[in-house]
């Protein structure tokens, strides 16, 4: 298989985790730039001694699958390419997350392989197993989204969402390897810098996945850059449809997530180096007396769960390999 991207940090990341998985076999890495260089020259930290190439399918022969980390847009072209080859694929890009077409355009613009989101399944592991093990295309989720959802999924299917705001705080390597003035060490460094105030992409993303559990709501998302390389923390603040007692909250969360093995949830409210460089999210649920609202904490790696090691969990799904494979 290969990883198409691989030079930022997603792809990169995508890279390390096959290179090293038992069952994978990873022959190729290609990129946009930086052609001709070794991965482990570019990432050292991953060792993965593949030479980065140009994308091309006809050199790589026969592929069962694929990662594919480029922006949205330029993504889809390359899917469809791997689809045409027989490759099923995990895309890191938001080309595939909305099954809408009209919500996708009027979010992103006209898309590139509409006919394509048929054979697509959204790969939030934890919410549509048996869908992405028979899926050819696997949309990873947004990692705002993988935080966000999987913390209030339990409330959701119990019909407890009348209302939520989400304050999400992300390390700036979710900003990618391009660096503008947001991203640069000195304006991110001692400082918090809130982004697409008001127009998150990852709103209808949000608000789709929580819809299809039962809880069709607008969603109030807010997005900061805070000072850490990597790592996320989605603080979801609840207005439930019925008072919440502590007890039943706990039974709540437990009950949902007691046979998950990447989501933990805790009794003590979770930090980002609490799942750093791991594929786990930390979920944690408090309901407030003094205001009847539910807050609901939920921590993870913004690259790993948030991103490419989730990419992993989704290809073990696919080729009925354990789900663990490779992340523990």
């Amino acid at each position: 298989m290969i990883v198409a991207g691989a030079t930022g940090f997603a792809g990169a990341l995508a890279a390390h985790l096959l290179w090293r998985h038992p069952r994978f076999e990873l022959t190729g890495v290609t990129g946009r730039s930086e052609v001709g260089r070794r991965l482990d020259d570019l990432y050292p930290r991953y060792r993965v001694p593949l030479e980065i190439e140009e994308l091309d399918l006809d050199g790589f022969g026969a592929l069962d699958a694929a990662v594919v980390s480029y922006p949205h847009a330029a993504a889809a072209p390359t899917v469809g390419a791997l689809r045409a080859r027989g490759a099923r694929v995990v895309d890191l890009s938001a080309d595939f997350r909305l099954a809408d077409l009209s919500t996708y355009e009027r979010w992103y613009g006209a898309h590139p392989r509409p006919e394509l989101l048929s054979e697509t399944a959204y790969g939030l592991t934890e919410l549509h197993r048996a869908e992405i093990a028979s899926a050819n295309i696997v949309a990873n989720p947004g990692c705002y989204p993988t935080a966000s959802v999987l913390a209030l999924a339990p409330l959701a299917r119990a019909g407890l969402l009348a209302d939520v705001v989400i304050d999400a705080k992300q390390g700036i390597s979710g900003a990618g390897r391009t660096f503008d003035d947001t991203t640069h060490l000195s304006i991110a460094g001692e400082n918090i810098l809130p982004y697409n105030v008001a127009a998150h992409r990852h709103t209808p993303e949000i608000e789709e996945q929580l819809g299809l559990l039962g809880a069709n709501l607008k969603v109030q998302f807010q997005a900061h850059l805070v000072p850490l390389d990597q790592g996320e923390l989605a603080s979801c603040y609840v207005t439930p449809t019925r008072t919440v007692a502590p007890a039943e909250l706990s039974e709540l969360y437990t009950g949902e997530y007691a046979h998950e093995p990447f989501v933990e949830v805790v009794d003590v409210p979770p930090g980002t180096r609490d799942v750093l460089a791991t594929n786990f999210c930390r979920v944690f649920a408090a309901a407030d007396p003094h205001t009847g609202k539910v807050i609901v904490l939920s921590a993870i790696d913004n690259l790993w769960k948030g991103t490419s090691s989730q990419a992993i969990q989704n290809l073990n799904l696919m080729f009925s390999f354990p789900e663990t494979e490779g992340l523990l």
